[in-house]
């Protein structure tokens, strides 16, 4: 279940990314060029983005992995759902991370120069670049997605729940990299009111999942991995 949420979030979040990463797509150096030409590069430079994203991912699932261990995986789980609640319904709280939009405003800068650098190579090298970093640059709906692959508590599947996110962006930024100018910044903007009600939806489902309720594939009851394997190892003595 997991893993299909993380598809869904990348293809209903590709529509908050239409209306604030379209400018990037759009900005790529794929004009005046073949369709061939222009798909392929539009293909790499998502692919730079997925592999940064299954970086990330990897990362997060390690970390996941330790609070597992602590028996905090629960918790976890429904902090990271009250917070993606409450941050749409008081928008205060949404506006708090302006501390932490602060702290990395130097890596910011660093990736607006890389990108101009870039920008201004016609190459499919150049194109894979620009998606690597692309996948680095601060985006509320890649901290969501990576919200999910801390509760994955695994690193191959933090991996892995990243790039189906990344995987279920492309036809979005695809399109948007391909048609440019086409798609207005008013049809872009429209289609990103949706995301408020789906981060709510997505929220609940991650404090269903903590509070173990035995639902299947929605609450499912969280195995307890690491008591098993004492019992295995060392089985008590008669």
């Amino acid at each position: 279940m997991e893993l299909i949420s993380a598809l869904i979030v990348g293809l209903v979040g590709s529509l908050h990314c239409a209306g604030m990463c379209g400018p990037i797509a759009i900005a790529l150096p794929l004009d005046n060029r073949s369709w061939f030409d222009r798909i392929s590069g539009g293909l790499l430079y998502n692919t730079g983005r997925i592999l940064t994203y299954g970086f990330m991912g990897a990362i997060f699932g390690l970390a996941g992995m330790g609070l597992a261990l602590g028996g905090l995986q629960q918790w976890i789980s429904i902090a990271v759902g009250a917070i993606m609640v409450l941050s749409i319904l008081i928008p205060g709280i949404a506006s708090a991370n302006s501390t932490f939009t602060r702290f990395i405003d130097p890596l910011t800068s660093w990736l607006k120069k890389a990108f101009g650098k870039f920008l201004t190579r016609k190459t499919y090298p150049s194109l894979f670049m620009l998606g690597l970093l692309n996948g680095f640059l601060p985006c509320g709906l890649v901290y969501i997605a990576l919200a999910g692959a801390l509760i994955t508590s695994n690193v191959y599947e933090g991996t892995f729940y990243m790039l189906l996110f990344g995987l279920g962006t492309i036809p979005m930024m695809l399109a948007i990299s391909l048609a440019g100018n086409l798609i207005s910044l008013k049809l872009r903007k429209s289609l990103s009111r949706i995301i408020p009600y789906f981060i709510v939806l997505l929220g609940l489902l991650f404090i269903l999942r903590g509070l173990n309720l035995g639902i299947p594939y929605i609450s499912p009851k969280l195995s307890q991995q690491g008591d098993t394997t004492t019992m295995e190892c060392c089985p008590p003595k008669n």
